[in-house]
């Protein structure tokens, strides 16, 4: 028998059903499958063209609590079965796919806010809960994370720290490893633990970095505490257009390196500004730039971010692009239109590097990417005081959706590959999934030995998402 045949012979669902002590809390219907074989990972748009689902769970586990998420991963540590953590499925990536099938499970039942403190700044919420939501309550009370991926109103808070994502703000705010105060979380075995929760500790090393970033496979995040902030009174936006990349990426040196720290901090290449800018005919690459708190600081601290940008070539347009990029930030449709047509081809790769290995990257990527899309964009955000993260967008069309999933594992090959050799991470912020799963261990290098022991450790049958983060 197949691996996929035993785990299929050994999963009683009465039994787990009974191990969570409620009847509806696991289901094996094929709606329930059916939503949760793919996630937005590009190549589903062709899988489902084609009417594929190549990693399908054998059933859905829904917790509405930590200790239903106990009882789950003790069931499965003793039975054997994979267990697979689902949020709201917006990886792109693959991440949340049941590569071995066993137990998807969805924490979206655990979505509750537990506690807003304004007195230490912290908000603690269920691992389940929609990350927009969180943030349209929060800012109801004249609060806000600071965190604020893209995919904010598709994504878990308990996701966001099993990818260690971040958001378009990083450059001022940092990632979700930064705005992390603690969390609980449940062990493969069943054990609870709590990881945490002060504004900084020295006892020991910081445990919080064993789970985050770890993509479900070495135990299932169920409560988080966050770090909050009062809404700013003030922003100010400016578009800045540079001669070309090699300026504006000195300009986003410069910046980060002055102590300046602009909430908004993006550089798009000629191509991608043609995008970011709604304006087909622009003619040179362009920054967003943002900066808040009172009136007087950020009126002060744009003024300094522009002396930056002149000093290395760059014009102020005015505040019009960054603008109309602040309302529309969250609009997937562009990459959805073409994903959602026949053949189409699609996809987003984000990686990292230093200042002086980054564009080297980035002339690595766009030449090695261009034979397999109409369109290869560009652009840099999330910087750091030593380097920044890279975007590289295609957006292309192939004869037939069969076509396209082929199209597609060859970008993302040709895309590792250039990405490593170029001295880059393989992510900045998306996670590795399915993508770049057979990298891993390149990519880590001698650092894999110890992320496979702690792996054998913590989960010795090894059931949290097999298949992913070099398994």
């Amino acid at each position: 028998m197949t691996t996929a045949e035993l785990q299929q012979a050994n999963f009683d669902l009465n039994a787990l059903r009974h191990a969570v002590g409620r009847a509806d809390s696991v289901s094996d219907s094929a709606d329930a499958i059916d939503a949760h074989s793919h996630d937005w990972w590009p190549i589903n748009a062709a899988w489902r063209q084609q009417g594929k689902a190549p990693y399908r769970p054998c059933a859905v586990a829904t917790p509405n609590n930590a200790d239903e998420v106990a009882a789950i991963l003790t069931w499965a540590h003793k039975a054997g079965v994979p267990v697979t953590s689902w949020g709201l499925g917006s990886s792109v990536v693959g991440g949340p796919l049941a590569v071995r099938g066993g137990i998807a499970l969805d924490t979206t039942g655990m979505d509750r806010v537990l506690s807003i403190d304004t007195e230490n700044m912290h908000v603690t919420v269920e691992a389940g809960m929609n990350g927009g939501a969180l943030e349209d309550q929060l800012q109801a009370q004249g609060l806000t994370m600071n965190h604020s991926p893209q995919s904010l109103y598709r994504s878990t808070v308990g996701g966001w720290l099993a990818t260690r994502a971040t958001g378009q703000f990083s450059s001022r705010y940092g990632g979700i490893e930064d705005l992390c105060v603690g969390f609980k979380a449940v062990l493969a075995d069943g054990t609870k633990v709590e990881i945490g929760g002060a504004p900084r500790m020295a006892v020991g090393p910081d445990l919080r970095h064993v789970l985050i970033g770890s993509e479900g496979c070495l135990g299932v995040i169920t409560e988080v505490t966050l770090r909050l902030f009062p809404l700013t009174e003030a922003r100010e936006l400016r578009t800045v257009t540079f001669p070309d990349v090699a300026s504006g990426v000195a300009a986003m040196r410069g910046i980060m390196l002055s102590g300046l720290r602009p909430f908004l901090l993006r550089f798009y290449d000629l191509a991608e500004a043609r995008h970011a800018m709604k304006d087909p005919a622009f003619g040179s690459p362009v920054m967003f730039l943002g900066a808040e708190g009172s009136a007087d600081m950020a009126a002060s601290e744009i003024a300094e971010l522009l002396k930056v940008c002149a000093r290395n070539g760059g014009k102020d347009i005015g505040p019009a692009g960054a603008e109309g990029w602040m309302g529309r930030r969250f609009d997937f449709s562009t990459i959805e239109n073409v994903l959602n047509s026949h053949g189409g081809v699609a996809e987003t790769i984000e990686v990292a590097n230093t200042w002086s290995g980054i564009g080297g990257t980035y002339d690595a990527l766009t030449q090695a990417l261009k034979p397999f899309a109409d369109e290869v964009l560009g652009h840099f955000s999330h910087a750091y005081s030593d380097g920044v993260s890279l975007y590289v967008i295609l957006l292309g069309k192939a004869d037939d959706p069969a076509g396209a999933e082929v199209r597609l594992k060859q970008i993302w090959e040709t895309a590792n590959r250039a990405a490593l050799d170029s001295g880059a991470v393989l992510s900045h912020h998306h996670g590795t999934g399915l993508a770049r799963n057979v990298h891993v261990r390149e990519a880590l290098g001698s650092s894999w030995d110890l992320y496979g022991r702690l792996k054998e450790a913590m989960d010795p049958s090894g059931i949290l998402n097999p298949g992913k983060l070099g398994s």
